[in-house]
């Protein structure tokens, strides 16, 4: 099974911490020259630190992905090295909220990070991909989209419209052998589930690791899962042993999610 990306330029956006992290170390392992961005400095220093095992390498940038003109420096800076195959559309975030008391206001920024910025990264490198006849583009979106719960109702409507997103391009680029695929993580062992966990221990007076120990017990394989083995699931799609998978949306929540 081929699973070598040397040769391959990756971009990997949100990869301060986390999935977007374990996913560049991955790349980078599998040989491919990837370069990600996130908005703190430090992560963006620690990550660019790591030896690959393989031939690949990292690089970092500074960006707000949820602001237009930050998105189109970064890409712009990329795309200043060569073309790029392959892309992961991981930034995001998920704040837990009253819809009653939503602003305007906070559905637009949600709305321009975790959605815009994955349309204007996708379009600004679609033509690279499409001139190779080769490429892989990867909406890193959630359960969420699926099983909706009105506390993330804003978080959830974005991740369904980048699998819309993605499906409607996959339709379209086959042809060029581009392929457009989404992952949907379920309760994954990251910081945005550690601080969700934490809310709910302040307003119910039990403690963080109670939380996260109840969650994982609706999760058929008894636990929470791992960055790095969402990231396995991305790396497969930007490799070519994935070249007959198009359009599709892979759940990779330990068999929680019921629908067929």
């Amino acid at each position: 099974m081929q699973l070598d990306l040397e040769g391959r330029r990756a971009v990997v956006t949100g990869a301060s911490l986390g999935i977007g992290a374990a996913t560049a170390r991955l790349l980078a392992d599998m040989g491919a020259e990837v370069e990600f961005c996130a908005r703190n400095k430090a992560a963006v220093e620690d990550l660019s630190a790591y030896q690959p095992a393989g031939n690949g390498s990292l690089k970092g940038h500074l960006a707000d992905m949820g602001n237009k003109q930050s998105v189109e420096e970064f890409v712009s800076a990329v795309s200043d090295s060569g073309p790029v195959s392959i892309l992961v559309n991981n930034v995001g975030a998920s704040p837990s909220r009253n819809f009653q008391y939503m602003s305007d206001e906070e559905w637009t920024e949600l709305h321009e990070l975790n959605l815009m910025s994955a349309v204007r990264c996708t379009r600004h490198f679609l033509p690279d991909m499409r001139n190779q006849k080769w490429g892989r583009v990867v909406m890193i979106a959630s359960g969420a989209a699926k099983y909706p719960g009105a506390a993330l109702v804003d978080y959830a409507a974005t991740k369904a419209a980048m699998i819309a997103t993605g499906k409607a391009l996959a339709g379209k680029y086959g042809r060029d052998g581009v392929l457009i695929n989404s992952v949907l993580p379920g309760l994954i062992h990251t910081a945005m589930w550690d601080r969700a966990a934490g809310e709910v221990a302040d307003s119910s007076g039990v403690s963080a690791e109670e939380v996260l120990s109840n969650n994982s017990k609706s999760v058929p394989v008894g636990r929470y899962g791992t960055a790095e083995e969402v990231a396995n699931v991305i790396a497969f799609l930007c490799s070519e042993a994935a070249s007959y998978v198009n359009g599709a949306a892979i759940d990779v929540d330990g068999g929680q999610g019921t629908h067929v």
